[in-house]
């Protein structure tokens, strides 16, 4: 086999089929040259879309054995696609020795671009997702403040009477056999700090006795006992 005359017919055909986008960088002492590729949806100096540019440069015995093929000017390539992608394209290789396969490899790296963009674009997708509800969470959590339970009460008294002072008065009254004021008293007695928080956790109601309010009516409660009426014509002459 010739692979010179194989390998120039390719560039030829090559030639046709990318029109002005191929690039030939040298023809000696073997042909090299670049075929720029690209994503869906890429964009120039954006973050959307992969591109990059492959290299090609032909060896003494192609295609009875492999090209060289380097990726460059990647853009928005992520850490290691570069190399998978080199590995896409021997597996490739190695499928069709025997016969001219740039073309085979562009498609190859072509359609390998946008499955990688596509992954790309889904777990972007999902970070947004994600920080969005750690955001709605934290808001949440921001206007909801801290749940107060009986837990939690007895923690913040017990931590309000240590910085108050309480604590060490009930102590030394306690061992002075002092006696506490009401307010003191109610201060410093810790059974009332549960008396009231018992009726939320067993959910019991405070029953009315409705009875006690039933003869109200009955009362005159509009009369003013001093609200006297007056007569002038009463008064007596003394006044005079």
């Amino acid at each position: 086999m010739d692979y010179r005359d194989e390998q120039v017919n390719e560039i030829e055909a090559l030639d046709s089929i990318y029109c002005g986008d191929m690039e030939i960088i040298a023809k000696q002492p073997f042909y090299k040259f670049s075929i720029p590729i690209k994503s869906e949806e890429h964009e120039l100096e954006t973050s959307n879309g992969l591109a990059c540019r492959l290299e090609f440069t032909y060896t003494a015995k192609y295609p009875d054995e492999p090209l060289v093929v380097d990726i460059e000017d990647q853009e928005n390539f992520e850490d290691g696609d570069e190399q998978i992608l080199k590995e896409h394209l021997a597996d490739q290789m190695n499928e069709n020795l025997g016969m001219v396969m740039v073309f085979t490899l562009v498609s190859a790296a072509q359609e390998w671009l946008n499955v990688q963009w596509d992954k790309i674009k889904m777990h972007r997708e999902e970070s947004a997702a994600l920080k969005l509800k750690e955001e709605e969470e934290a808001e949440r959590k921001r206007f909801e403040g801290t749940r107060v339970t009986v837990e939690t009460f007895l923690t913040w008294k017990e931590k309000f009477d240590d910085e108050m002072g309480i604590t060490k008065r009930r102590e030394i009254a306690e061992r002075e056999g002092k006696k506490l004021t009401g307010r003191e008293l109610f201060m410093t007695d810790k059974t009332l700090d549960q008396s009231d928080l018992k009726f939320l956790e067993d959910g019991d109601a405070v029953k009315v006795d409705e009875s006690l309010f039933q003869n109200l009516e009955d009362l005159d409660l509009d009369d003013d006992p001093d609200d006297l009426d007056f007569d002038p014509n009463n008064l007596s002459d003394d006044s005079a």
